[in-house]
């Protein structure tokens, strides 16, 4: 039986975002990009993680602020 993947959840992993990191950086690697391109790309992704990461916190936290609201 299969289920429902949690993509909040799985995005918002600093371990997904560290592992593309790490195959983005070998790609560079491999088609022989300089050092700061490298070093570029891997802190765009490093950065990428922690906004999205952010966003669905803090969506996260809104939507529970609105349940209980409504609850009240």
């Amino acid at each position: 039986m299969m289920s429902k993947i949690d993509w909040k959840r799985k995005l918002s992993s600093r371990k997904l975002w560290a592992a593309i990191a790490g195959v983005v950086t070998g790609l560079a690697m491999v088609f022989k990009l300089d050092e700061s391109t490298i070093s570029s790309v891997a802190g765009a992704v490093v950065s990428m993680a922690s906004v999205v990461s952010y966003i669905i916190t803090e969506g996260k936290v809104d939507a529970e602020s609105v349940k209980k609201a409504m609850g009240d």
